[in-house]
């Protein structure tokens, strides 16, 4: 086996003209994953006007940022931005590519896997360097890319070992943001870009972007419902909680499917990732898709009729009985409690 690269890099996305928070928070593990690979770690960025945003970088970890400015790569583009990050890989071989699982991130990393050759894994929950046995071959320092498999039914750990450079996606909220105390002595390494006919086969006539209204990743306290609410009218008892105690209303992807909260409410796997400081589970059996999502909170508390819900695997306070019944009894102790 060649002598295997130990950079990280992280392919920085941009919104509204700062750097999306997936890709800060993929910054803060890509730090670790180039610690255990006694490596280095660096944001690979693409657009216009780049450079304080390539030292923001150096505050989440990133040793050197490659950065690819020029007034047509101001915005988002398929065929330039693929082209130009697989160009980079195939030059430079690294380890690890990291993505965030976003309408772009989900765009570009399959284009660049595809077109180097790598191994991509998508959506994954964890990452982590592990020396591996298979096959009867030794692997050092591979990459485990952790995700939910079979809708759900078990976790896998997926490995790459025949690709020398490993790709994977990861959702926004599931990796911990975390800045350093100090910010490294980062370089910016300027790549010049080199246009072709196809990077404009298309061109952007408008822009229409609408911000999201609800921010669950933000709220300090949660009441979240599932499918054993019963119906939409039922998780207004939620929303009277939460207003009472100054949290955001969310549900399980079981809730939202049968209607009774909008999907940008939604927890779990294929919703939202999120860490508050109270989680309060209504009526959710807790499946690992939905406990994915919400299993890092601080206290978790527990609402089901069912003794066996997986949900009580993972709070910290269990209340065992009817949520249409207990969710108006906890509405009555606080309004008596902040009387």
């Amino acid at each position: 086996m060649n002598k295997l690269s130990h950079e990280v890099w992280v392919y920085i996305e941009k919104k509204n003209d700062n750097i999306a928070d997936v890709s800060l928070e993929l910054l803060s593990k890509g730090r670790k994953l180039a610690e255990k690979l006694n490596g280095t770690l660096k944001a690979v960025i693409i657009g216009d006007n780049l450079e304080e945003l390539a030292k923001q970088t150096f505050h989440y970890g990133a040793d050197e940022a490659l950065v690819v400015e020029h007034a047509d790569l101001k915005e988002y583009l398929t065929m330039p931005y693929s082209r130009i990050l697989s160009e980079l890989v195939k030059e430079r071989q690294p380890r690890i590519v990291l993505f965030g699982a976003t309408f772009v991130g989900r765009d570009i990393a399959p284009r660049v896997a595809s077109n180097t050759l790598s191994g991509l894994t998508a959506d994954c929950t964890d990452l982590q360097i592990s020396d591996v046995t298979y096959m009867k071959k030794e692997y050092p320092k591979l990459l485990l890319q952790i995700r939910p498999a079979f809708g759900g039914n078990i976790v896998a750990t997926i490995i790459t070992p025949d690709n020398p450079v490993q790709m994977a996606s990861v959702r926004e909220g599931v990796m911990e943001m975390s800045a350093l105390d100090k910010p490294l002595e980062g370089k910016i390494a300027k790549i010049p870009y080199v246009g072709e006919e196809i990077d404009k086969i298309i061109e952007i006539i408008d822009r229409h972007q609408e911000e999201c209204k609800v921010n669950l990743k933000c709220a300090p306290i949660i009441v979240a419902g599932g499918y054993g609410m019963g119906s939409k009218e039922n998780f207004g008892l939620l929303k009277k909680l939460a207003d009472l105690i100054g949290g955001e209303v969310a549900g399980s992807r079981a809730a939202v499917d049968a209607g009774f909260i909008e999907h940008e409410r939604q927890v779990g796997q294929t919703g939202v990732t999120v860490r508050p400081k109270l989680y309060i589970a209504a009526g959710i059996s807790g499946a690992i898709q939905h406990r994915a999502g919400m299993d890092e909170s601080s206290k978790i508390i527990a609402i089901n009729s069912d003794p066996d819900a997986p949900i009580f695997g993972v709070c910290h306070y269990k209340i065992l009985g009817d949520a249409i019944k207990i969710i108006p009894a906890l509405i009555e102790a606080y309004k008596n409690k902040l009387k």
